[in-house]
């Protein structure tokens, strides 16, 4: 397999080529107006939700957890989509909202299931508290698909982000759900790697450990060896205890849901009280779990490379540098034998601010549009053995 290599040097140029430019704001009114494939995934309100159920026949399965979210939000975004037929990669649809006056920007971040970290990237220079009357609201809700297998629970880490797999019936299509979750912080790192769902509790007792406690206790906040159920318990309503550490990391609610999608936790994976309250009851025990550390993804569809950056981070949950090889090597993956025109300008650019949204950064080059003189034409060919 011949090497694919990042140039040296960003490739410079007139970024304003028409063709280029042309394909990036269709690409860009697609991702936050009008959804490429509709059929592919939901974006509809609780009333709406209820009509699906005959216009598309689900089965009762399915049903019943959309009844489930409905009776649980006021106003909700739907988080579960079809996996795409064509088995692409990207699911779901940015939208644009705009605040009210009482808005905060975390109060928009609960409103459509996006986490705190998403929401303040997606919205550069918008006060977190105070967004301000008919200021547009970017919600990022468009995402592509972790890599590796397609089933039971997988969180990307740097993404604050999960998604989980269902086993589907003979008479349903595949569907992933798709949450923002708080994780560890750098004391106190999530763990990497595969696991299960070993137990699952409602309304659970809390019971600190003991270097929880001596850290609460430095801090002048002394814990008690057992919190009840109610609204002292950092657990929230539902838990589901991982296998991972002997038990010790779970996947939980929260008392304060306005610190779901920080990195902020002793580990655990915390999701916002109605969401885990919509997850519970589908997830049986022995659920397959996987946290990955996946701050660069990429796909390759219909001719268009996207790239999806986050913040990146190292094992242990410290920030490190944007790798560019790291990129080159998601690129050789994702491209295979296909030519095409990447922007570098625009890649690293992605890499650096690590927004979360998608990014148009390349066009096949064999196509019926020119290719900009900006662009960097990259040939990956994989050599039978």
């Amino acid at each position: 397999m011949e090497a694919f290599h990042a140039p040296a040097k960003p490739c410079l140029g007139d970024a304003r080529n028409d063709a280029f430019l042309a394909r990036a704001e269709q690409h860009f009114y697609c991702a936050c107006g009008t959804p490429v494939r509709r059929s592919h995934f939901f974006t509809a309100t609780c009333p709406q939700l209820v009509s699906l159920f005959h216009e598309d026949r689900m089965n009762k399965w399915l049903c019943g957890w959309i009844l489930l979210c409905a009776s649980l939000r006021t106003c909700a975004w739907a988080t579960m989509y079809e996996l795409p037929a064509d088995s692409s990669a990207v699911i779901g649809t940015d939208e644009r909202t705009k605040s009210t006056y009482q808005d905060t920007l975390l109060d928009i971040a609960r409103r459509y299931s996006v986490g705190y970290e998403e929401i303040i990237r997606a919205n550069p220079g918008v006060d977190i508290w105070m967004p301000g009357e008919g200021t547009n609201i970017t919600l990022p809700g468009r995402h592509i698909l972790p890599p590796g297998p397609r089933e039971g629970i997988v969180v990307n880490l740097p993404e604050h982000r999960l998604y989980y797999y269902p086993k589907p019936t003979k008479e349903a299509k595949p569907v992933v759900l798709t949450f923002p979750v708080s994780i560890g912080s750098t004391s106190w790192h999530s763990p990497l790697g595969e696991t299960r769902i070993v137990a699952k509790e409602k309304h659970p007792n809390w019971y600190p450990p003991e270097a929880v406690r001596q850290e609460h206790m430095a801090a002048g906040d002394p814990l008690p060896k057992v919190v009840p159920p109610g609204p002292d318990n950092p657990l929230g309503e539902f838990k589901m205890r991982l296998a991972a550490g002997d038990g010790s990391y779970e996947i939980h609610g929260t008392n304060n849901p306005v610190a779901v999608g920080m990195a902020i936790t002793h580990g655990c994976i915390i999701m916002y009280p109605e969401d885990v309250a919509a997850l519970f009851p589908l997830v049986p025990i022995g659920t397959k779990v996987s946290l990955l550390n996946e701050p660069i993804k990429v796909t390759y569809v219909s001719g268009d490379l996207l790239l999806e950056a986050h913040p990146a981070v190292d094992s242990e949950g410290w920030s490190v540098e944007p790798d560019l090889e790291l990129l080159s090597q998601h690129l050789e993956r994702e491209l295979g034998s296909d030519t095409v025109a990447i922007h570098w300008d625009l890649a690293r650019e992605a890499l650096h601010s690590a927004t979360g949204i998608l990014t148009l950064v390349g066009l096949e080059a064999d196509g019926p549009i020119p290719v900009p003189q900006s662009m960097e034409v990259a040939t990956v060919t994989h050599t039978q053995p």
